[in-house]
């Protein structure tokens, strides 16, 4: 994978490192010269008929400048430095970056991408083409077909999620969002079938939002042919928003958990976890919709809201 650096000119200590390493002919032929493998120093003072303590010079000016790296091996007379690439692409941008804009990036996880769950009659998993194994067997939910799934649905547990962290190092997170089409889950479908469900971020617990009813009473707009009346058929849009005070659901505040108690910088994944807790009021299950089952053409979408 090419790494690529990026820097404008609000980072002036790096811009001016970059340009002096690049400002003298001698080290655009060192980093032509390792461009596909590492030499050592003498390696390099060798071909470029240049003396070792110039390519040093040289050298550290490169290293700098992030432009190249220096690892330590044995050789035949102690130890052996070797001069490697580090950087593939510059990228200099003649405006500073407004660090006052929020960045934001969102990832669509398809429903069938879960990585743990408990699931219990009745249950099941369907894509465009039908039933994925057979519906009430929990063993269809360990199917590499799975993946491919629009509807997802169980009369209890959880399902879990991960998400890639995308925090870069040293940043700040002002908004962690998940949208998703969800309703209760009831044997066919029931309009007035209530089910308490909790969702949890990185194992802890951000709200519990009520669904009214499992919906059937009209086809899902995106719903494929395959799929019967006199079942489940669409959902209600959930947007969930953690932000710098409190936890929100479709706008309305259901918990005080904050972003900043959610995120782990280290971790390279953030868990999003649906379910229905044993103690619940009601334990009703919960359908789960994906871009070709319901009213919306979304799997679980994750956003987040950032400065670096």
């Amino acid at each position: 994978m090419s790494r690529i650096v990026n820097v404008d000119v609000g980072n002036k200590e790096k811009l001016c490192s970059i340009c002096k390493a690049l400002s003298v002919p001698a080290r655009i032929d060192i980093l032509k010269l390792i461009e596909n493998k590492g030499l050592s120093i003498s390696e390099i003072s060798e071909r470029l008929n240049i003396p070792q303590s110039s390519v040093t010079f040289h050298i550290k000016i490169l290293e700098a400048a992030d432009l190249i790296s220096i690892e330590e091996r044995p050789g035949m007379r102690g130890t052996l430095k070797l001069c490697t690439r580090k950087t593939d692409y510059i990228n200099i941008s003649a405006y500073q970056k407004n660090s006052d804009i929020n960045e934001y990036r969102s990832y669509e996880m398809p429903i069938g991408a879960y990585y743990d769950f408990e699931v219990m009659p009745t249950c099941g998993i369907a894509g465009e083409q039908g039933i994925i194994g057979t519906e009430d067997k929990v063993s269809s939910f360990y199917l590499p077909e799975r993946v491919k799934a629009g509807i997802l649905w169980t009369a209890g547990g959880y399902v879990k999620y991960r998400f890639p962290n995308m925090l870069p190092s040293g940043g700040k997170a002002y908004k962690l969002m998940f949208t998703l089409e969800i309703c209760s889950e009831a044997p066919n479908y029931h309009e007035d079938w209530k089910s308490d469900i909790t969702f949890k971020v990185n194992g802890v617990e951000i709200g519990t939002w009520r669904s009214n009813g499992d919906y059937g009473s009209r086809r899902g707009r995106l719903n494929p042919k395959i799929w019967e009346n006199g079942s489940t058929q669409y959902g209600v849009m959930l947007g969930i928003e953690i932000n710098e005070k409190a936890t929100l659901m479709n706008g309305k505040q259901y918990s005080d958990i904050t972003v900043e108690k959610l995120l782990e910088r280290e971790s390279a994944y953030i868990e999003f976890e649906i379910c229905n807790k044993p103690d619940a009021t009601y334990v009703g299950g919960f359908n789960i919709f994906g871009k070709t089952y319901g009213d919306h053409p979304q799997d679980i979408v994750m956003g987040m809201e950032y400065r670096n």
